[in-house]
Parts: structure tokens; sequence; C-alpha cells
């Protein structure tokens, strides 16, 4: 009898792992189902919750929450919300939470922090100034980072390749690269004849640093033996650094390519409030200055989807180029 209890109990809890990767299994096949409720919930509330004062587009905002229920319904049914599924429940319910802290009780001091429903009124009736702003600081960002990550790849190819080249230009690197940029702003407005290609240098310089310096580190770390296997087969000098050092030093150009983009991002704001009249930059310090609080947290989320979206499309870019090392970066 002892043994057939033993026995009993020890198959017991050798099912008992199975047990709970079962229950595992069946708790996060479930919360792809709940993301739609909570964010029911939300519209729930702001619906039928009175405003603690008179806050625009309270209806439009439930609908919007609403709607965003469905669409996870909708994608819970198709399976493409398993992994989303957790943040998609937090997100909903954090709005729920700041609907009922802000909208429904004013726990918070007003006009610095606003409600869900002052957010969404900014898009619905200033879509259109912050859309041009966001064009303006994309071309300011697109001409300053296409000069700063070209110069630098040159830079520090000729840095690795030439001796010469890195007894002349090498002090100047070492001199001025560190700088931070926003030192130089009273500088550059004065050189430059206008402070739109004074903030287009500055962040030519900002981004231009690390990949110079990582492009450099790239080449020379390159195995001497490829440029000789190269150089028996006829290579001449061009090809040696356009086949040979670059696609070698590529991981090391993308890790500066990623930092210079960073560097970029702060000198594009600091350019946009100080000198240039356009730009995320801009309406943000007119937001503040109009104490339009809800205008600039709106600017901020933009220009934060912004970053995100060009360091995403940065990564995409590498994975594609370096197949071979989707590892070794990570975003």
């Amino acid at each position: 009898m002892n043994g057939e209890t033993t026995q009993a109990i020890g198959s017991v809890a050798e099912d008992r792992p199975h047990v709970r990767a079962n229950a595992h299994i069946s708790s996060r096949a479930l919360l792809p189902w709940v993301a739609g409720p909570a964010w029911f919930v939300a519209a729930l509330l702001t619906w039928r919750w009175p405003d603690a004062d008179d806050f625009p587009d309270t209806d439009i905002l439930a609908g919007v929450f609403a709607g965003i229920g469905v669409a996870l319904l909708a994608a819970a049914a198709v399976r493409r919300l398993s992994a989303r599924g957790p943040w998609m429940i937090a997100l909903g319910l954090g709005l729920a939470a700041w609907e009922v802290a802000q909208a429904k009780l004013l726990l918070l001091p007003r006009p610095f922090f606003g409600t869900p429903q002052d957010l969404l009124d900014v898009f619905l009736t200033d879509w259109k100034r912050l859309g041009d702003s966001l064009l303006h600081s994309l071309g300011l960002l697109a001409v300053g980072y296409a000069t700063g990550a070209t110069l630098g790849i040159a830079t520090g190819v000729g840095l690795g390749r030439s001796r010469r080249f890195r007894y002349w230009a090498l002090p100047f690197v070492r001199l001025i690269g560190p700088l931070p940029p926003v030192a130089l702003l009273p500088l550059a407005m004065v050189l430059f004849p206008s402070n739109w290609l004074a903030s287009e240098a500055l962040m030519t310089l900002g981004s231009g640093f690390p990949i110079t310096v990582l492009t450099w580190s790239g080449v020379a770390a390159v195995d001497p033996a490829y440029y000789d296997v190269a150089r028996t087969m006829g290579a001449r000098d061009r090809f040696l650094v356009l086949r040979v050092a670059l696609p070698a030093a590529m991981p090391q150009i993308f890790v500066g390519l990623f930092m210079g983009l960073g560097m970029s991002f702060v000198v594009l704001v600091v350019a946009e409030m100080l000198g240039v009249k356009s730009g995320l930059g801009f309406y943000m310090q007119w937001a503040q200055g109009w104490a339009a609080y809800p205008n600039m947290y709106a600017a901020l989320l933009v220009m934060s989807l912004m970053c995100t979206g060009l360091v995403t499309i940065l990564f995409k870019v590498r994975d594609r180029i370096l197949g071979w090392q989707k590892d070794g970066l990570k975003w």
C-alpha cells in the first residue's frame, strides 16, 4: 500500500510541471482577448463618467477607444496579437487611469497636465501645423545627417588607409570632434549667413564625429591579408576601398551611423528652439511660450515617433546589408 501511495505521489509530482505549463499556455492564449475589453473599459469610463470641466471631444475620444477595442478583438481573432497583448492591455488601462485622474477628478494641476481630450483636440485642430513642423524637421535632419554621414565615412576611410592624411587630419578630428555641437551654436550663428546653414553645419559636425571614429576603427581592423590577396589579383586602390575596406568595416560603420543619428536628434531640437524658426523644436518652444502644454505634449509625441521610426529604418537597412550579423546590434 505504501509503495502504491509513493508511486501515486511521484506521478502527481511529475505531472505538476505539465499542469503549470498548460496553465501558462492558457493564460498566454487568453491575454490577447483581454486587450479589447480593456479599451472598452476606457471608452465606457470616458463616455459615461461626467467630466470635471468642459473638455473638448469627449465623445470622439470614447469612440476612438471603442474603435481600438474592436480592432484589437479582430486582431486576437486572427491570432496577430499574442506578443503585443500585454502591452495593449497596459496601454488601455493606463489611458483609462489618466482619463479618470485628470478629466474626471482633476487630480493634477492645470494647465501643466492636460487630459486625453486635450491631446486629441490638438491633433484634430492643429494637425496641419504639426505636419508642417514635422516636414521641416525631417528636411533639416536629412540634409545635416546625410552630409555628416558622407563626410564621416570618407574621413574615416582616409584615416584608416592613408598615413599622410591621418597625420594632417587627426589633430583636427581630436580637437573639434569631441566638442558638443551645442557649445558652438553662438559661433556658428556668426560664421554662417543664415540660421539654417548654421544648424546644418552643427548637425554635420555632431553626426560626423562618431561615424568618422568608428569607420576609421573598422577600416584599420581589416586584415592586411585581404588587401594582399586583392592586389595579387590586380586590384587598385579604389577597388581596395570600395570592395575590401568598406564591406569589412560595415558593422562598425553602422554603429557610428546609429550614434550619429542620436546626436543629430539633439542638435536638431536645440537648433530649432534657438535658431531655426520652424520644425517640431520651434513648435514646442512656441507652445510653451503660450502655455499651450497639450500642444507641447503632442509635439513631443510626434517627435518621439519620428526618432523611433528613423532608428528603426536604419536598423532595417543594417539587417538587410549585414544579414549575416543581425544579432550584433539590438534595437
